[in-house]
């Protein structure tokens, strides 16, 4: 995998993000990392055997636990990632081309402040995709959903 991702540029942009008055272009910079990996076959793949092993989930799960900045929230990011049921719709969703680029549409519309192309891009994915109901239902049972609408 190190031939794929440039781990140094990833360990700058976690560093970056982590500071609390970190701008909109380092999580933007992020998110095309990010893209660029999930849409590459080999690196989804990889990532996705990885977070299926414990050793490997708990420690970036707890490095999480400082960057979200509510508990509530932190826990229930760590139920749902200790969940095979949600682990195996995430792999179900990810391995959707046409969910990933949905996907990617409305975290573009949530940058950009387009509340209306948020709100179109989240109903497609609902009303078409249905690994995408079932990873929300999953995600609602571990208070995941919950704790994202409560403000901090």
């Amino acid at each position: 995998m190190r031939h794929l991702i440039d781990l140094d540029e990833v360990s700058v942009l976690l560093a970056t993000l982590s500071v609390p008055d970190h701008d909109r272009e380092v999580e933007r910079s992020l998110l095309r990392l990010l893209r660029s990996g999930l849409d590459t076959v080999e690196i989804r793949a990889a990532v996705l055997l990885l977070l299926e092993q414990d050793d490997v989930r708990r420690p970036l799960v707890a490095a999480v636990r400082p960057i979200v900045d509510r508990p509530d929230q932190a826990a229930a990011i760590a139920s749902a990632a200790e969940d095979p049921a949600v682990r195996r719709e995430v792999r179900a969703v990810l391995d959707s081309a046409q969910v990933r680029e949905l996907i990617w549409q409305a975290i573009d519309n949530q940058f950009s402040d387009k509340r209306l192309g948020l709100i179109r891009r989240a109903a497609v994915l609902f009303v078409r995709h249905s690994s995408v109901r079932r990873l929300a239902w999953a995600l609602r049972r571990h208070g995941v959903l919950r704790a994202l609408r409560q403000r901090s």
